[in-house]
């Protein structure tokens, strides 16, 4: 499928789809719509009444146009109020008109939209964002799948002229959600800590990235005593990957992505019961597979920051060599740790993950995990919580994911709630009381980062929906991929 920026007029385009956006306050045909009404015979103002099409948004409508005509379909899309309208809504516009254009067997489509804030530039992207995020189809998995694949062969983007790079950016940072999306539907036995080792190889060689990866040996060596703990009992060997991207000539700033991966989470002998979503744990390395998916799309767009990327890779298993609740892990920076339940391990690989980063003297530090349950409660599927030592990264997290349209809402670092953390024997317990739990959990994350400023955000809602829902179709989202790559875009 091409996506293309043209300055064609709706009257001269000609294709198999035509499709119009229209304000809900704006439904009366005027102007060059009204000149391309007349010259398809009436056909617009016929599907508005016959359908009674408002332009509220998200309202869709199509029908066919006479056999003479060079267009052959009109698409016919709701924008909402004008003042309303936002970026993602057009992102979001820019899915619907691609997925009811498939569904119609349409090839060639032409989309006239309003360019949002006198910003061609962010119209085109943000309109190819939702095409290209929309028609995923992930079928790798399925012998005879019924959907076959995309029809559409071209897509016309009207009063976008010009706009190549914009598409070309959609298409890159696009290839990084599509990348987070299928390592997060994947299950445990295609994505482990091995394949996702191999993937980051693949990421380095095809985007110019330096890769380290340490092995089971290195991490011992560098004392990461929590990372192991959690994968003691896993037959397959850990991998702590370790991408970098630099720039060419001295990088604006230096900055460390650091993403959870759990390529599958039993619980260990804390383990998950029936209900508890066993099922679903594939999905516990959310946070790494955006961290992966940012590498892709940062080392296609070349930004003129250097940026790390870090994933600390393991199962959480059950075997005669399982940590047992009780235990107490040594981290890497000293900090001892009593396992008062072994099914909250995602921290306790982030710990040694985090230590390792703010080695590495960078900027700022943000880390993506699926690391609460009650984030979920508090959050709900949605919205992901964002926790933050500094306030400027802070905003700048929340601008980056606005303009992404991933919701981010902060949440406090309540210092008083790490008692709930504080153990007899050691320096602390893995888990708190369950109330706070996604509160306390960053608490305990940031006993691994000295002074760097640091972010936490806790993606255990969005990484995942169970139905369609704008751009992101059901299954994996490749939440964050989009907000961390606007983030580093903007330090650079």
């Amino acid at each position: 499928m091409q996506i293309r920026g043209i300055d064609t007029p709706v009257l001269e385009w000609t294709g198999d789809a035509l499709a119009i956006g229209l304000f809900e306050e704006n439904t009366e045909i005027t102007g060059e719509l009204a000149q391309l009404d007349e010259k398809l015979a009436g056909t617009i103002q016929e599907l508005i009444a016959e359908t009674e099409f408002e332009g509220k948004a998200g309202s869709k409508a199509v029908t066919r146009v006479g056999s003479n005509s060079p267009i052959r379909k009109i698409i016919l899309v709701g924008l909402g109020k004008a003042e309303d309208l936002k970026l993602d809504a057009v992102r979001t516009t820019g899915a619907a008109i691609a997925r009811m254009a498939n569904k119609e067997k349409v090839k060639t489509l032409g989309i006239s939209l309003p360019i949002f804030n006198n910003d061609p530039a962010a119209t085109a992207q943000a309109i190819s964002e939702g095409i290209i995020l929309a028609l995923h189809q992930d079928n790798r998995f399925k012998s005879d799948p019924e959907d076959k694949g995309i029809k559409l062969e071209t897509v016309d983007l009207l009063g976008c002229g010009g706009q190549d790079a914009a598409i070309i950016r959609a298409e890159q940072i696009g290839s990084g959600v599509i990348l987070a999306r299928e390592l997060v539907a994947a299950p445990a036995n295609s994505v482990t800590p091995i394949t996702m080792a191999q993937t980051a190889e693949e990421i380095a060689s095809e985007c110019g990235l330096s890769l380290e990866i340490l092995e089971k040996e290195d991490c011992e060596k560098l004392g990461m005593g929590s990372f192991l703990g959690v994968a003691m009992a896993s037959d397959l060997p850990p991998k702590f990957i370790h991408l970098t991207y630099k720039p060419e000539g001295t990088p604006t700033r230096k900055l460390a992505i650091v993403g959870k991966s759990l390529t599958f989470d039993s619980g260990g002998l804390n383990i998950k019961g029936v209900g508890s979503g066993i099922e679903t744990m594939k999905m516990d390395m959310g946070g790494g597979a955006a961290t992966l998916g940012a590498a892709k799309a940062i080392g296609q767009l070349k930004p003129n920051a250097e940026i790390h990327f870090i994933c600390a890779a393991t199962e959480n298993m059950i075997s005669g060599h399982a940590m047992h609740p009780g235990d107490i892990l040594t981290a890497s920076n000293g900090k001892t740790i009593e396992v008062n339940n072994t099914d909250a391990e995602g921290r306790l690989t982030l710990a040694d993950a985090l230590v390792f980063t703010e080695k590495l003297g960078v900027d700022a530090i943000v880390d993506l995990a699926t690391l609460t349950g009650a984030c979920i409660i508090a959050l709900g599927d949605d919205i992901a919580g964002l926790w933050s030592t500094d306030e400027t990264l802070a905003t700048g997290l929340k601008k980056a994911s606005e303009k992404a349209g991933e919701k981010l809402w902060q949440m406090p670092m309540e210092e008083q709630y790490f008692d709930g953390l504080k153990s007899q024997i050691a320096d602390m317990k893995n888990t708190g009381p369950r109330a706070g739990g996604s509160i306390t959990a960053a608490l305990f994350l940031k006993q691994f980062v000295k002074e760097t400023p640091w972010a936490h955000l806790d993606i255990a809602g969005p990484v995942w929906a169970d139905k369609e829902n704008g751009y992101n179709n059901a299954g994996a989202t490749g939440f964050g991929v989009r907000t961390l790559v606007n983030w580093v875009l903007s330090q650079s």
